[in-house]
């Protein structure tokens, strides 16, 4: 069972299970019964039943996020971090103009939502989300530009999300790795990624 304020998601492998449950909370509580569920918290749920496949998508959320912050109609770009992008502290804000301007951008915004986008669905975002955020307390205007980077990639990419496939009796797993020696600009430490 999933919970959100007002929001409830049921999920078992038995109907059975799920209808006592619905009717013991509508026992005490007033519920409304929505059916399947399509979509919960921003978060589209696709699934074809047939091919054992679930597809969760944050569609509609990614417009909601490019329209609040001017994006819709950006440049596309194919990279979601492009390697000119060399963040570090030497790049923090000096002037007063560029802390005037900066104090206008809502840049704790932009990485919040990239953020809630990448727990969700979108686990390709974690590197850019760490890099975007690292000196959050005084930002350069070479972060505010990275992050709309970010954001104009996530306006490319907007359908993707994560797909659940039931691959038969025997999961198949694949491992990628990958690592960047020395990446920190300020650290000199290395970054390392992976997935399964």
């Amino acid at each position: 069972m999933l919970l959100y304020v007002d929001d409830m998601l049921l999920t078992n492998q038995s109907m059975t299970k799920i209808a006592r449950v619905k009717r013991l909370l509508n026992l005490e509580f007033e519920m409304k019964d929505l059916g399947h569920a399509k979509k919960i918290q921003g978060l589209k749920i696709i699934r074809n039943r047939k091919e054992k496949v679930l597809y969760l998508s944050h569609v509609d959320y990614h417009k909601r996020v490019l329209e609040r912050f001017n994006l819709k109609g950006a440049k596309l770009v194919i990279t979601l971090l492009a390697q000119h992008f060399k963040l570090s502290k030497e790049q923090e804000l000096k002037s007063n103009e560029d802390i005037t301007y900066m104090q206008k951008v809502p840049y704790a915004s932009v990485v919040g939502s990239i953020m809630y986008s990448m727990v969700c669905c979108r686990p390709d975002l974690s590197y850019s989300i760490s890099e975007v955020s690292r000196f959050m307390a005084n930002l350069g205007k070479r972060y505010w530009e990275a992050a709309k980077w970010v954001l104009r990639y996530i306006f490319r990419t907007i359908d993707v999300g994560l797909k659940c496939a039931n691959q038969g009796e025997v999961p198949n797993i694949e491992g990628y790795m990958d690592f960047d020696f020395a990446r920190s600009i300020d650290t000199r430490k290395s970054i390392t990624g992976y997935a399964f």
